[in-house]
């Protein structure tokens, strides 16, 4: 299975070859059909693989519970790897840039000595 492609459409490939098989006769055992899952597995899913293995009997072990094992995992896993890239890019954020102007206060200026050509374009200027 390539790293990129959901585990849904492994599932449907999976059945789609299983149940070709079947029509030439062939017959698989739970078992056989869970090991040739775990096969085709990428190693991003060794430690699900071996939890499996080791806590239930592979022999016995249904094909819809597995499969309902293998898409919970990868929601889990889509979700924890949506986390860790939004914090990285949190992290990775340039600061963001704050202008800030100088206020200053004289005492002896006022509007009035300004001339009106100069108060059109101070009014201008606020305007943009």
């Amino acid at each position: 299975m390539k790293q990129d492609k959901p585990i849904v459409d492994m599932i449907t490939r999976f059945t789609n070859i299983i149940n070709g098989l079947k029509d030439f006769d062939r017959k698989f055992t739970n078992g056989e059909l869970v090991n040739k899952i775990f096969r085709s597995l990428s190693e991003d899913w060794n430690s699900l693989r071996m939890l499996i293995e080791n806590i239930k009997d592979v022999n016995t072990y249904p094909l819809e519970e597995l499969y309902g094992t293998l898409m919970m995992y990868e929601l889990n896993n889509a979700e924890a790897k949506e986390k860790t890239w939004r914090s990285k890019e949190e992290i990775n954020e340039p600061p963001k840039k704050h202008i800030a102007l100088k206020s200053t206060n004289d005492e002896g200026s006022s509007n009035t000595n300004m001339s009106d050509e100069e108060l059109d374009d101070l009014v201008l200027l606020v305007k943009k």
